[in-house]
């Protein structure tokens, strides 16, 4: 992903365990890569990922990643 990537255009979705609050991130996918943006604060940046950085990230939090062992 690049800083370059248009994201007014982005399809952005919240996590179905985020139970229906406001206080969650959210994720959109482009050609290149993932952004990530506080649904609380939307017009407050992303932070992008590339494709790689977010399958680390998944990998990571995941109940058999790192984060839980």
């Amino acid at each position: 992903m690049t800083l370059n990537d248009d994201l007014s255009q982005a399809h952005w979705r919240k996590s179905s365990h985020s139970g229906g609050g406001n206080d969650c991130v959210e994720v959109a996918f482009t050609g290149s890569g993932a952004a990530l943006r506080d649904s609380k604060d939307p017009d407050g940046g992303a932070f992008r990922l590339s494709p790689h950085a977010w399958r680390g990230l998944l990998g990571a939090v995941r109940p058999s990643g790192p984060a839980h062992r």
